[in-house]
């Protein structure tokens, strides 16, 4: 996301996924890509509700052509089921957590926070927009590359429960597609914009292998609180399989950047694990 201020929403129509049937069952997995590869990690429960049938239409254009960077296409799982509700925390993944960031990348904010991971040897998940992946493609890969999660966060960041099913198609695709293309992977997460989800996007996401992921803690930083007021709702927040939510981008994130630097190394210290979910 640009700035604050939220876009004009953007109404080009993508052609629907292709038919999937009724969707089966996803398996999901904890797993820190630094950590010692001696104990298996733990699995993942699902969000709840029971799988409804994807809906029907006709391929996505992204889908049927061929990836067009160099980099060998990766595993890809199962098409996940249609979900009734996002995944809001990891269950069974011992003394974990999970830290978000959303709306980036950003060039003056993304690579502070990307820093200061790397300095605890710590992955995250990104939820990127489209359209500041597509003007910050180094920060894209960057991001890739040292091993965190990129995830879809729509391409202009718009409320999409006032979307057509035609404009989520459109939100949700062309980021799939800007992020596949700068990668070579199509993201298996995304986030809802303000976490305003339905049941159009719940489908479309699926058709297009998303899973959704929500947040257990919001730490409210795009209303820059204050540094101090940040870490702690990270640390009051803190437990086995939360899941943060902090901004990257948006706004003045300073205050965002200056609070990781505090809680990371404290949460680390309290002997938590912070990992990414993997999906197989």
């Amino acid at each position: 996301m640009k700035s604050d201020h939220r876009p004009l929403l953007r109404r080009t129509v993508l052609r629907l996924a292709a038919g999937l049937g009724a969707a089966t069952a996803v398996r999901l997995v904890a797993a820190d890509p630094a950590a010692s590869p001696a104990r298996p990690a733990a699995p993942v429960a699902g969000a709840a509700g029971s799988p409804a049938a994807a809906f029907r239409g006709r391929p996505l254009a992204y889908r049927l052509r061929p990836m067009t960077g160099q980099t060998p296409p990766r595993y890809r799982p199962a098409a996940p089921p249609v979900r009734t509700r996002p995944f809001e925390q990891l269950t069974d993944i011992g003394h974990a957590m999970v830290l978000s960031f959303d709306d980036g990348p950003d060039p003056l904010y993304t690579p502070q926070i990307l820093d200061t991971l790397r300095e605890h040897d710590v992955r995250a998940m990104f939820f990127l927009c489209g359209e500041m992946a597509n003007d910050n493609r180094d920060l894209v890969r960057r991001i890739s590359d040292e091993g965190h999660t990129v995830g879809n966060h729509s391409w202009t960041h718009p409320l999409v429960t006032k979307l057509s099913r035609a404009g989520i198609t459109d939100e949700l695709g062309r980021t799939s597609d800007v992020i596949e293309e700068i990668t070579g992977a199509a993201p298996l997460w995304y986030r809802a914009p303000y976490g305003a989800w339905n049941r159009d996007s719940f489908e479309i996401g699926a058709a297009l292998g998303m899973e959704p992921m929500a947040w257990t803690v919001d730490t409210l930083d795009w209303t820059v609180p204050g540094t101090d007021t940040i870490v702690h709702r990270v640390r009051q927040g803190a437990g086995p399989g939360v899941v943060v939510l902090s901004h990257d981008a948006g706004g003045d994130r300073s205050q965002s950047v200056a609070a990781l630097r505090r809680y990371l190394p404290e949460l680390l210290d309290d002997g938590y694990r912070l990992t990414v979910p993997r999906r197989r």
